[in-house]
């Protein structure tokens, strides 16, 4: 997705920029505040850098906004992965723009399905909304995820 025009534009990422690595610290450090440590399934930096994983940043014009993944759980079906955006950015659309360009490189990819797991409670409800204002819908764990309190699951056919 390119919104060059507008100041808007996603790149795939090497994690090597510091300022990457401190939004994904913050997403690391909020993940763990909101849900238990055993309840928590986000990538650590090795984990984002591995070859089923395509990891993208998110710019308005040279700020770092935001960032995603897409994790390839096998050939037909993807995960959302590290979606974070940067406190500057909250409510800005950006992640909105993220999601749109991970749906877009699946359906280029031939994926029939894009999953996610995400946390439940107050401090992941607005992320939940998101993803439902897009088409995701509840569903039971998939992959290697158990059924857990702390977790909510979403999928979506492509």
């Amino acid at each position: 997705m390119s919104e060059a025009g507008r100041g808007w534009r996603i790149v795939e990422d090497d994690l090597s920029g510091g300022a990457i690595r401190a939004l994904l610290e913050v997403h690391f450090a909020g993940m763990l505040a909101n849900s238990p440590a055993e309840s928590c399934h986000f990538l650590d930096f090795d984990g984002l850098r591995a070859g089923d994983v395509t990891f993208w940043s998110i710019h308005k014009d040279d700020d770092l906004a935001g960032c995603g993944a897409l994790k390839m759980l096998d050939a037909r079906h993807g995960e959302i992965k590290s979606m974070r955006t940067a406190e500057a950015f909250l409510r800005q659309g950006v992640a909105a723009r993220m999601l749109a360009h991970i749906v877009d490189v699946a359906h280029e990819r031939g994926l029939d399905r894009l999953s996610l797991e995400t946390g439940s409670g107050p401090a992941f409800e607005p992320a939940l909304a998101l993803y439902a204002r897009h088409g995701f819908e509840e569903c039971e764990p998939f992959a290697d995820y158990r059924p857990d309190p702390f977790s909510r699951f979403m999928t979506r056919a492509l």
